[in-house]
């Protein structure tokens, strides 16, 4: 085993994050692979703090991978509600399904990517993780890790193989789990975007970038471009008997398969012009959220009526099961819609 690769696997021994998911460091047992491909899948583009507790009511609900593949599509949505970026509670459900007539997880990244909605990353980490097989595991907190411990001043994304690379040369034979999970550990606590705590890192003694000086500088960044906005309405309307006017939204695009309040002006797939129903509309303010590509500023109406909408529904609304947008919209028009 390289040095690097033992000092690190050192300080994850005695410094390892406590997650729900995971097994104790250098643990004969493994951890269950349907808990770490469920959350690996719930971590993408998501934070551990905010992922615990749906990991938490997941695994509550469906325990196994073969509960969750018998789950109805909609209970699935409704759950993941609020974690953003829908395509992944869609493909998981998929891939769920598949693994359950499989008869389990394949232990191999080649087999794992045959998967629904499993690319490299994941593949790699429920190989290395569950499977302790030697994959090179590589999100964002390895490529800053691997920046800076061999000076990589290539601009990221144009970075991206050459990291790989150099993060492949030091995933160990043995415990190759475990490095895979210190990797990320020491890039979210000890390797940081700003201010790396360099005087405490294991990998302090075979790092080019700060010897040179240039950690905090790496990993370079090529800008992004500014993501446009675009302006939009949302309807609130609510039923005299408490239900509201709500739309299944289209299983593909944007928050993909759940139940939305009808709009225009924001998404492509909105098809109203003008409000959906008749109803003494009222002027409740705007909402701003972000998406992967645009900034979306909203002007909320609500209402309430007894007519009949074209288009939608009326039905009973759990707040928590909508997604961020939508939950945005429905807490600056329910004080106005709400018996007080």
């Amino acid at each position: 085993m390289q040095q690097e690769a033992a000092a690190l696997l050192h300080w994850y021994d005695a410094n390892a994050r406590q997650m729900p998911w995971r097994s104790p460091p250098n643990s004969a047992q493994r951890p269950d692979p349907y808990r770490i491909w469920l959350s690996e899948v719930m971590l993408q583009q998501t934070t551990v703090a905010t992922v615990r507790d749906y990991f938490n009511r997941f695994t509550t609900r469906w325990p196994t991978v073969s509960a969750l593949a018998m789950a109805k599509d909609a209970d699935v949505i409704a759950e993941w509600a609020g974690l953003g970026y829908y395509a992944r509670a869609r493909n998981l459900l998929k891939c769920a399904r598949a693994v359950h007539n499989l008869g389990g997880f394949p232990d191999s990244c080649e087999q794992l990517l045959t998967l629904p909605g499993i690319g490299p990353y994941t593949a790699a980490a429920v190989a290395s993780i569950a499977f302790n097989q030697p994959a090179t595991v590589v999100d964002g907190n390895v490529e800053r890790v691997m920046a800076r411990l061999f000076n990589i001043h290539t601009p990221l994304p144009a970075a991206k193989p050459e990291l790989t690379a150099l993060a492949a040369t030091l995933t160990p034979q043995s415990r190759p789990g475990d490095y895979a999970q210190a990797v990320m550990d020491l890039g979210a606590t000890i390797c940081t975007p700003r201010n790396p705590a360099c005087g405490i890192c294991p990998l302090r003694p075979f790092c080019a970038a700060q010897a040179q000086g240039t950690q905090t500088a790496l990993p370079f960044k090529t800008p992004k471009p500014e993501k446009p906005t675009r302006q939009g309405t949302l309807w609130l309307a609510r039923h005299p008997n408490g239900d509201w006017l709500v739309e299944q939204r289209p299983a593909k695009g944007l928050l993909g398969g759940t139940i939305g309040f009808p709009g225009n002006g924001w998404d492509s797939k909105s098809h109203h012009t003008a409000a959906p129903v008749i109803a003494n509309w009222q002027e409740c303010g705007e909402i701003k959220h972000t998406f992967t590509h645009f900034h979306a500023v909203l002007r909320v109406l609500a209402g309430t009526t007894s007519a009949q909408p074209d288009h939608g529904m009326f039905q009973p609304v759990n707040p928590d099961n909508l997604p961020t947008l939508m939950r945005k919209a429905y807490d600056l028009a329910s004080p106005a819609l709400l018996p007080r």
